[in-house]
């Protein structure tokens, strides 16, 4: 497994954490990018971001709205299901017990 792959699992289950935080279950790309970078030390592009985004849509984990340059993502049922250990999405970095 690549570096690069682990660092996108990884991100995504970090998505998935930060959406499923919020009280409506949505946060704008912008806040997320800047999330993963201040708080976990993952400096990317905001395309990069919302690349990750689309791939989370695609396994149904998000729903996305675009908003001018940038993207409103909401959490699914899919993706709290994950986040809680109850579901496995490929290609999302499974959390361990002690962080579920």
């Amino acid at each position: 497994m690549t570096l690069d792959r682990i660092m996108r699992e990884e991100a995504r289950l970090i998505i998935l954490r930060l959406l499923n935080e919020q009280s409506n279950g949505k946060l704008a790309s912008s806040m997320i990018q800047s999330t993963l970078d201040e708080m976990f030390g993952i400096s990317r592009t905001r395309e990069w971001v919302h690349q990750e985004l689309r791939f989370l849509a695609d396994v149904g984990a998000v729903r996305l709205t675009p908003a001018t340059t940038i993207v409103i993502a909401e959490i699914t049922r899919q993706g709290v299901d994950h986040v809680e250990r109850r579901a496995v999405l490929e290609g999302v970095k499974r959390p361990s017990a002690t962080e579920a």
